[in-house]
């Protein structure tokens, strides 16, 4: 018995589209404009036309941008309430007219109805009704918060209307306005979404919908009216606005390319893995960021698993998106079809197998049979490059530790899939992968409870959940923090008395892998007091310190691998040991600084050594239940290794504000302390050396918080970057510079902060800054 076909009526899509004169304009201000200079969106199926779009100018998105700007005071006024009714009203039409946006979907994309119909369409409402939700909710759990403000948003082809819903609904229920551009060759939806907008009472301005191509985006990534920048699509041009928005003081969110693992142990159901595999690479033929793509298999189980897989790909059925008992639609269009072929024959020519099922293509559209690639190597082009194709590439391990090393094998780190009938060995392995989502024993699963984002090349930021509004969010704080950094008060100082050990004559080495360490230049610079005299010498880091420093880190693992306890432990014995040497630190801050209340400065300083140390084992994750049998735990990791350029001014305070949280979440920390005033964080070795610091958790290079700066932020194994000294240019360089690795980077900008305000030092932004968000998927009885 085979399927007979099963298509879905267009006739309300195409009616619809004939009511534009299948001509459409731009959507700017609560109003259309006339279509002006425009280009085709075509069906992938067969490549016929359904519409003409319009080509948006500069101009057009200034004037979006500036009908945003005008109604956001609005938008905020009309209070959480208000904006939770609109949002309810946008989700009941998307659900009243679902059947008419998942046939333009498919129509535009390519992909199958069946996914547009049972995917897409339920869980874009679901976002908005879960925002609306949050809307309401805002001035009780983010009353520390404010909106952005303006909102340019850029989402890609692959998921049109799902990637509207995750990024326009959170950005409305916090207040914020939006100028959205949807990908050029799926128009469609978008422009349906706004008519609801019309229709739910959304008011003007509030969102703004923009066409066409790349120059669109490059207008309002350059826009200076937009507050916040969120994309969705490759890590190429995730680079590219990365460096874009440096130094604007832009918020920016980037969720980009993945090469996902899915790894079947040899205890799994072997049966349901492969089911949950059909799911995770050819969903929408592959054309997914968190798509399985890298199979990795226990080798005890391989060759039968594989045996599976091709039985499973015989019956996989591919042709018209429309028939809804087809598996795999169209590609997007013909330049990814040809991109796809040729990394697939890149691997058949480097000697690996090819492997298709027997079936029949369509003789138009853009079409790719579903593929499996075996006998690559790991550092072949098709097990390291995002196909974004119905392309598999599977390959072997032998323990858990060997899947676990060929998982992180990737300067991605999107999503992952563990398969096996041991929870024990999931929940081992799953904290391990680098990855923002791990699903267990299912794949491809999202709620808009629960957020979604990755690790490392795969971007920074998350969608949904309570982490996602917060992508969507200033604190207050920030607008409190002074306009330049606050320079210490400076009186007269007393030379140093005879016999005080101030008055040797010293060099301060550098602190690395919990030993003090010689400059590798063997050069250093000398540091006066407030008052001109001599105080001492500091080592002059450079290029090899920083690199020795983040080995260092590398190698204290442990520390993140610590119990939270056992962090804080440590953290409280070091404020112990400092207040031991209060008058002695105090000394030291007037010697550098002058200030006259020194000691406030070393008291306010073990006060957050003892915040910090409070907060290692309070800062818990939480347990979603999104609608499934199951659970989403969400787990606050560390980071990594941060390299830490510290302030000038408070050079005690400031050191400890910022090196105290990340070693409190289990981060390991590269530091620059102080340029003007380094003695304070140097005298802090002995204090380190006697609190139980393991070696190489904190490391200290002393000199030009510039140089040092660049280089941290070059760095492909350092995970992230603060810095925090008050230079404008600095604080750009390390966001330019970021780009390559696409680390995370918190900066201060020209703008100072108050480093006794715990307000403006302290709270949960710190600890969002020190920490990432793993979303856990444990499905229940399966």
């Amino acid at each position: 018995m085979d399927y007979g076909p099963a298509p879905e009526s267009t006739k309300e899509a195409n009616a619809w589209l004939d009511q534009h004169g299948r001509r459409f304009g731009l959507f700017i201000d609560g109003a259309w404009s006339e279509a002006a200079t425009t280009f085709a969106t075509s069906n992938p199926a067969d490549g016929s036309e359904l519409a003409q779009v319009t080509q948006a100018t500069g101009d057009d998105v200034e004037r979006a941008v500036q009908a945003a700007r005008r109604a956001q005071p609005g938008w905020v006024a009309l209070g959480g309430q208000g904006r939770a009714r609109v949002m309810y009203s946008l989700a009941r039409l998307l659900q009243k007219h679902a059947r008419l946006f998942a046939v333009l979907e498919t129509l535009d994309n390519g992909k199958t109805i069946r996914e547009t119909r049972d995917a897409d369409l339920p869980l874009a409402a679901r976002h908005f009704y879960h925002h609306a939700g949050w809307a309401a909710l805002q001035a009780e759990e983010f009353a520390d918060y404010r909106a952005v403000g303006v909102v340019g948003q850029i989402v890609p082809w692959n998921f049109p209307l799902l990637m509207l819903a995750w990024k326009i609904a959170p950005a409305l229920a916090a207040g914020n306005t939006v100028v959205f551009k949807p990908a050029e060759f799926t128009p469609l939806s978008a422009l349906l979404f706004a008519e609801i907008c019309q229709q739910a009472g959304v008011p003007a301005g509030v969102v703004n919908i923009v066409t066409g191509d790349g120059a669109v985006g490059e207008a309002i990534v350059n826009h200076p009216g937009i507050d916040k920048l969120a994309f969705t699509g490759s890590t190429e041009v995730g680079r590219i606005i990365r460096k874009a928005t440096a130094g604007t003081g832009k918020k920016l969110s980037l969720e980009l390319g993945g090469k996902s693992p899915f790894i079947v142990f040899d205890d799994a159901d072997l049966d349901a893995a492969v089911e949950g595999l059909v799911d995770s690479i050819w969903f929408n033929q592959g054309q997914v960021c968190c798509a399985g793509s890298r199979l990795l298999v226990q080798e005890s189980v391989y060759d039968r698993f594989i045996g599976k897989v091709k039985a499973r790909m015989q019956n996989l059925r591919v042709g018209s998106p429309l028939d809804k008992s087809n598996d795999i639609g169209a590609l997007v269009d013909p330049i990814q079809q040809q991109r796809i072929h040729g990394l697939v024959e890149s691997a058949r020519a480097e000697g690996c197998e090819v492997w298709q099922p027997a079936c029949g293509l369509p003789s138009a559209g853009s079409w790719y049979l579903p593929t499996l690639i075996t006998g690559a190597s790991t550092s072949a082009a098709v097990a390291q490059a995002e196909i974004f194709g119905p392309v598999l590439v599977a390959m072997s391990f032998r323990t858990p530790s060997e899947a676990v090393q060929l998982a992180n094998n990737t300067v991605y780190g999107l999503a992952a899939c563990v398969w096996s009938e041991s929870i024990s060995l999931a929940l081992d392995v799953a904290p391990q992968i680098k990855a923002g989502v791990v699903w267990i024993n299912t794949a491809n699963q999202f709620d808009a409870a629960c957020g979604f984002g990755g690790y490392k090349e795969s971007g920074f930021g998350r969608e949904g959940g309570k982490e996602g509004m917060y992508e969507y969010l200033t604190p207050l704080s920030e607008d409190a923090r002074p306009a330049a950094p606050v320079a210490p008060e400076k009186g007269r100082v007393k030379v140093s008395e005879e016999g005080s050990p101030f008055a040797i004559d010293r060099t301060a080495k550098l602190y690395i892998g919990g030993k003090q360490a010689r400059p590798d230049g063997a050069y250093s610079r000398a540091i006066s007091g407030a008052n001109g005299a001599f105080l001492a010498d500091v080592g002059e880091g450079n290029r090899k310190d920083i690199r020795n420093a983040v080995e260092a880190a590398h190698k204290a693992s442990g520390w993140s691998k610590a119990t939270a306890h056992n962090r804080a432990q440590v953290l409280y014995y070091i404020a112990e040991n400092l207040a031991i040497r209060a008058d002695e630190f105090a000394q030291r801050i007037a010697a550098q600084t002058g200030a006259k209340d020194a000691a406030r400065e070393v008291q306010a300083s073990i006060e957050r050594l003892f915040y910090w140390a409070a907060w290692c084992d309070k800062y818990d994750g939480a347990a979603h239940q999104p609608p499934m049998h199951g659970i989403t735990v969400a787990l606050n990791e560390p980071v990594g290794v941060i390299g830490i350029v510290c302030p000038n001014e408070n050079p005690l305070l400031g050191f400890i504000s910022l090196v105290a949280p990340a070693l409190a979440l289990g981060n390991r920390v590269v530091a620059v302390p102080s340029e003007a005033h380094p003695l304070s964080a140097t005298d802090l070795y002995q204090v380190l050396d006697t609190s139980d610091l393991p070696g190489g958790a904190l490391n200290i290079v002393t000199g030009s918080a510039s140089e040092l700066a660049r280089t941290l932020a070059s760095h492909a194994d350092v995970d992230a970057v603060w810095r925090h000294d008050g230079s404008a240019e600095g604080c750009a360089e390390v966001e330019r510079l970021s780009s390559d690795s696409l680390k995370r980077t918190w900066v201060g900008g020209a703008k100072g902060r108050d480093w006794f305000d715990a307000k403006q030092a302290c709270g949960r932004t710190v600890l969002q800054h020190a920490s990432q968000v793993k979303n856990v998927w444990i499905p229940y009885g399966v």
